[in-house]
Protein backbone atom coordinates (compact mmCIF):
# COMPACT_ATOMS: atom_id res chain seq x y z
CA UNK A 1 0.00 0.00 0.00
CA UNK A 2 1.68 3.16 -1.40
CA UNK A 3 0.91 6.39 0.89
CA UNK A 4 2.05 9.93 -0.63
CA UNK A 5 1.09 13.46 0.50
CA UNK A 6 -1.42 11.76 2.83
CA UNK A 7 -3.02 9.69 0.28
CA UNK A 8 -3.64 6.01 -0.10
CA UNK A 9 -3.10 5.37 -3.98
CA UNK A 10 -5.18 2.56 -5.28
CA UNK A 11 -3.17 -0.79 -5.36
CA UNK A 12 -5.06 -2.43 -7.93
CA UNK A 13 -4.82 0.69 -10.47
CA UNK A 14 -1.43 1.83 -12.78
CA UNK A 15 0.67 4.23 -11.20
CA UNK A 16 -0.42 6.68 -13.81
CA UNK A 17 -4.16 6.67 -12.70
CA UNK A 18 -3.78 5.99 -9.35
CA UNK A 19 -1.09 9.38 -8.41
CA UNK A 20 -4.19 11.28 -10.43
CA UNK A 21 -6.26 10.54 -6.92
CA UNK A 22 -3.64 12.91 -5.50
CA UNK A 23 -5.07 16.83 -5.60
CA UNK A 24 -2.95 18.45 -7.84
CA UNK A 25 -1.78 15.83 -9.66
CA UNK A 26 -3.70 15.22 -13.39
CA UNK A 27 -2.83 13.18 -16.06
CA UNK A 28 -0.14 15.40 -17.61
CA UNK A 29 1.60 15.95 -14.74
CA UNK A 30 1.25 12.25 -13.65
CA UNK A 31 3.40 10.88 -16.74
CA UNK A 32 6.15 13.70 -16.78
CA UNK A 33 7.09 12.43 -13.04
CA UNK A 34 6.88 9.13 -14.13
CA UNK A 35 8.97 9.49 -17.36
CA UNK A 36 11.35 11.66 -15.31
CA UNK A 37 11.92 9.08 -12.39
CA UNK A 38 11.94 6.07 -15.80
CA UNK A 39 9.32 4.38 -13.98
CA UNK A 40 6.76 1.89 -16.39
CA UNK A 41 3.34 4.02 -15.98
CA UNK A 42 1.58 0.44 -16.45
CA UNK A 43 2.81 -1.02 -13.52
CA UNK A 44 0.35 -1.55 -10.69
CA UNK A 45 0.58 0.84 -7.40
CA UNK A 46 1.06 -3.11 -5.47
CA UNK A 47 4.62 -3.43 -7.78
CA UNK A 48 6.13 -0.53 -7.21
CA UNK A 49 9.41 -1.44 -5.84
CA UNK A 50 10.51 0.71 -2.06
CA UNK A 51 13.48 2.25 -3.96
CA UNK A 52 11.00 3.62 -6.58
CA UNK A 53 8.32 4.12 -4.09
CA UNK A 54 10.90 6.53 -2.05
CA UNK A 55 11.60 8.83 -5.12
CA UNK A 56 8.44 8.95 -6.30
CA UNK A 57 7.25 10.13 -2.52
CA UNK A 58 10.44 13.04 -2.99
CA UNK A 59 9.40 13.85 -6.33
CA UNK A 60 5.43 14.30 -5.35
CA UNK A 61 6.31 16.55 -2.43
CA UNK A 62 8.17 19.18 -4.47
CA UNK A 63 4.79 19.68 -6.48
CA UNK A 64 2.09 21.71 -4.48
CA UNK A 65 -0.37 19.08 -3.35
CA UNK A 66 -3.27 18.41 -0.91
CA UNK A 67 -3.12 21.17 1.39
CA UNK A 68 -0.91 23.36 0.34
CA UNK A 69 -2.34 23.66 -2.78
CA UNK A 70 -6.05 24.30 -0.83
CA UNK A 71 -4.16 26.95 1.31
CA UNK A 72 -2.79 28.67 -1.90
CA UNK A 73 -6.02 28.67 -3.12
CA UNK A 74 -8.36 29.80 -0.34
CA UNK A 75 -5.18 32.83 0.15
CA UNK A 76 -5.59 33.56 -4.08
CA UNK A 77 -9.52 34.41 -3.12
CA UNK A 78 -9.05 36.02 0.11
CA UNK A 79 -6.43 38.79 -2.39
CA UNK A 80 -8.73 38.83 -4.75
CA UNK A 81 -11.30 40.01 -2.31
CA UNK A 82 -9.16 42.50 -0.18
CA UNK A 83 -8.37 44.26 -3.30
CA UNK A 84 -11.87 44.47 -3.95
CA UNK A 85 -11.54 42.60 -8.08
CA UNK A 86 -15.08 41.75 -9.75
CA UNK A 87 -13.89 38.24 -9.02
CA UNK A 88 -13.41 38.87 -5.41
CA UNK A 89 -16.76 40.25 -5.31
CA UNK A 90 -18.18 37.16 -6.78
CA UNK A 91 -16.51 34.72 -4.65
CA UNK A 92 -18.01 36.60 -1.83
CA UNK A 93 -21.31 36.48 -2.43
CA UNK A 94 -20.73 32.81 -4.00
CA UNK A 95 -21.81 33.77 -7.25
CA UNK A 96 -19.69 31.94 -10.92
CA UNK A 97 -16.80 33.71 -11.19
CA UNK A 98 -16.48 32.81 -14.68
CA UNK A 99 -18.70 32.31 -17.89
CA UNK A 100 -21.88 34.34 -19.08
CA UNK A 101 -23.20 37.16 -17.16
CA UNK A 102 -26.98 36.70 -17.76
CA UNK A 103 -29.89 39.30 -16.54
CA UNK A 104 -32.00 37.97 -12.95
CA UNK A 105 -35.31 36.66 -13.56
CA UNK A 106 -37.45 39.66 -14.04
CA UNK A 107 -41.42 38.42 -12.45
CA UNK A 108 -43.95 38.37 -14.45
CA UNK A 109 -41.53 38.30 -17.91
CA UNK A 110 -40.66 41.67 -19.54
CA UNK A 111 -42.08 43.92 -21.77
CA UNK A 112 -46.16 43.67 -22.24
CA UNK A 113 -45.70 40.28 -20.90
CA UNK A 114 -46.21 41.75 -17.27
CA UNK A 115 -49.43 43.34 -18.19
CA UNK A 116 -53.11 42.34 -17.30
CA UNK A 117 -55.15 42.18 -21.19
CA UNK A 118 -57.20 45.35 -19.56
CA UNK A 119 -54.14 47.04 -19.46
CA UNK A 120 -52.98 46.10 -23.05
CA UNK A 121 -56.26 47.17 -24.26
CA UNK A 122 -55.74 50.63 -22.68
CA UNK A 123 -51.91 51.07 -23.39
CA UNK A 124 -53.29 49.85 -27.27
CA UNK A 125 -56.16 52.68 -26.99
CA UNK A 126 -53.95 55.73 -26.03
CA UNK A 127 -51.71 54.56 -28.56
CA UNK A 128 -54.13 56.01 -31.35
CA UNK A 129 -55.12 58.78 -28.95
CA UNK A 130 -58.79 57.19 -27.81
CA UNK A 131 -59.77 56.33 -24.77
CA UNK A 132 -61.93 54.07 -22.65
CA UNK A 133 -63.80 57.15 -20.57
Amino acid sequence: MLRISGVVLPGQKRIAIAMMSIKGIGRSLSTSILKELKIDGLTKTDEITEADQTRLRLRIEKELTEGELNRKVSLDIKRLQDIGTWRGHRHKKKLPVRGPHRAPARPGGAGNESLTPAQKSQAALSKLGLSLD
